[in-house]
């Protein structure tokens, strides 16, 4: 789910984005954190992703803590998300 975002003139091969240009360094966004929430009537799932690195480079203490915090997290948004469905039309279902 995680993945790296070229900056706007890469897409076109511009050669400064390959790294070797010191005078104007080239930002990539990465997304580190995925969260997605999803519902299907009154279901409501709440998952999230880590970018593979990230998660390679953790030690095992700090991956256990990053997926207890997530897990409340993902848990917090998913129940505060069907709340507010609760009060809009029950009968629609996609994405948010």
């Amino acid at each position: 789910m995680a993945h790296a975002t070229p900056p706007p003139d890469c897409s076109n091969g511009n050669s400064s984005c390959d790294g070797d240009n010191s005078t104007s360094p080239t930002v990539w966004d990465v997304e580190l954190l995925h969260v997605l929430v999803s519902r299907k009537g009154t279901q409501v799932d709440a998952q999230w992703a880590i970018h593979p690195r990230l998660k390679q480079d953790l030690l095992p203490d700090e991956w256990t803590e990053v997926t207890d915090l997530m897990t409340k997290i993902t848990d917090i948004v998913g129940h505060r998300f069907s709340e507010v469905l609760s009060k809009a039309e029950p009968s629609s279902s996609g994405h948010a």
